[in-house]
């Protein structure tokens, strides 16, 4: 099976060659946990979360690594703010981060590595940079000789001459070079901060991924990946800085997917449109807004509004009728007809179809049409006077195995009735207690679950749709 894919670092489209038969070594950027993350942060956690299964899906083992930042600047300053020590604030934004992300159906990680739990591994690299000629140390901090990489801006595709333009030595800062970058900061009165060779302080944030991908998956890795706003300076750093280490190639392939805007503008606080996947994932199904964000390109840039998202429900919902009428008409099928390997011939050429685009740099836009022509194929079918249950057991698990590729559900799991009366019970609290959103948020979720509530003077009845 041969999967193609679009090298950041090549601007082309590549042939995806491992470097271990079956296996694929794979880094992916992961956040900051100094607070809830975004719906831009939402993006790559799906994209490349769906490439992983897709890579699983064609029987290579994945070892999928995704790191989390839990000491930086933001970190501190929110310890500062909050009263608190900045590791209960990393433990409590990782935690939020699982359960934010696993609600979007993405999956663990193999590792996790922390940058608090690499420290001995950041030391090291930094002192071998240090050894090499490549780094130098200045009063307490390290920096990085960026013109001592003579491919500095192979990501960027700028030349080192245009980037020295715009650099500046910014007031506190000791190094020799507008270019270099911090490898260890000195620690200021009070903060976090560890013992080395230079002095008590912490990593700079570049040397903190090359630490963990060198820990985790060896100095030359498959693929690395992360949000188009890491190619420069964060993944030009990390190259700069691994393979002037290691002596070979860092990454042979880099993926990044594109920028999300909120109603065509960019995402920020102030413009009051910055949206939490905690709050999203509540008011909205998760598997719409999967659907949702996998409905562009990974590579392309996406427009994020209730509207749209309202558009990718009303589409998901004519896939999940499809499903949900093939499971009833189940029912009132026969065992074989006539046209039972003709219907599973058909089938399995739309399976072909959803390989052949996600082998195409991993196309879900296309990938979600072919379940469209599915769907189409499955309401044809079920119109019939006379159905096999093969066949629609072929559809079935057919649907099971695509979504489950693009990592969202059709099957809904039916709630008893004794759930249904307690989640009622819970809303009726919620509305004493004047916690509106609540109340509403178990409606919706009934709702979405087939459940319609009428509240009535006598009180509230339901009954499934």
């Amino acid at each position: 099976m041969t999967v193609k894919l679009y090298n950041s670092l090549t601007r082309s489209k590549e042939t995806f060659e491992p470097i271990e038969e079956g296996k694929v070594k794979m880094y992916v950027c992961g956040p900051t946990v100094y607070n809830y993350i975004h719906v831009g942060n939402a993006r790559p956690a799906i994209v490349f979360d769906t490439i992983r299964r897709y890579f699983e899906y064609v029987g290579y083992d994945v070892e999928y690594v995704l790191n989390f930042t839990d000491v930086d600047d933001k970190l501190i300053k929110a310890a500062e703010e909050m009263g608190e020590e900045v590791p209960e604030i990393a433990d409590r934004f990782i935690n939020a981060y699982k359960e934010d992300v696993g609600a979007l159906h993405v999956k663990e990680a193999v590792h996790h590595p922390r940058v608090t739990e690499t420290m001995d591994e950041i030391l090291q690299f930094i002192e071998g940079l240090i050894d090499k000629g490549y780094a130098y140390e200045a009063d307490g901090d390290v920096y990085f000789k960026t013109r001592a990489f003579d491919e500095y801006g192979k990501l960027s595709h700028q030349s080192i001459d245009d980037l020295r333009s715009g650099a500046r030595i910014q007031v506190g800062e000791k190094k020799n070079d507008p270019l270099d970058f911090a490898l260890w900061k000195q620690a200021k009165e009070g903060e976090i901060a560890w013992d080395s060779p230079w002095g008590r302080g912490r990593p700079g944030w570049h040397i903190e991924c090359s630490a963990m991908a060198k820990k985790y998956l060896g100095e030359t890795i498959d693929i690395h990946a992360g949000g188009q706003d890491l190619s420069f300076p964060h993944h030009e750093n990390e190259i700069a800085q691994s393979e002037c280490m290691n002596d070979q190639t860092f990454a042979n392939y880099w993926l990044h997917n594109g920028y999300i805007q909120i109603d065509n503008e960019k995402m920020s606080k102030s413009l009051g449109n910055f949206i939490l996947v905690h709050d999203l994932v509540r008011n909205h199904n998760p598997n719409v807004v999967r659907f949702f964000m996998l409905s562009v390109h990974y590579r392309n840039p996406i427009n994020f509004n209730d509207e749209l998202l309202a558009s990718a429900k009303n589409s998901y919902e004519r896939i999940k009728t499809a499903y949900d009428n093939l499971k009833h008409r189940r029912e009132a099928s026969m065992n074989l007809t006539d046209d039972t390997e003709q219907w599973k011939e058909k089938i399995n050429r739309h399976v072909e179809t959803f390989k052949q685009e996600m082998n195409d740099d991993f196309n879900t836009a296309n990938a979600i049409s072919v379940l469209f022509e599915l769907a189409k194929e499955a309401n044809i079918y079920i119109d019939q006077k006379q159905t096999s249950t093969d066949v629609i057991d072929s559809f079935i698990s057919t649907f099971d195995e695509l979504t489950s590729v693009l990592g969202f559900e059709l099957a809904t799991e039916e709630l008893l009735d004794e759930d249904i009366e307690a989640l009622i019970e819970e809303r009726i609290q919620a509305r004493k207690d004047r916690n509106f959103s609540r109340a509403d948020e178990i409606r919706d979720d009934l709702a979405d679950r087939g459940i319609i509530l009428e509240d009535t003077p006598q009180g509230t009845r339901w009954k499934r749709q």
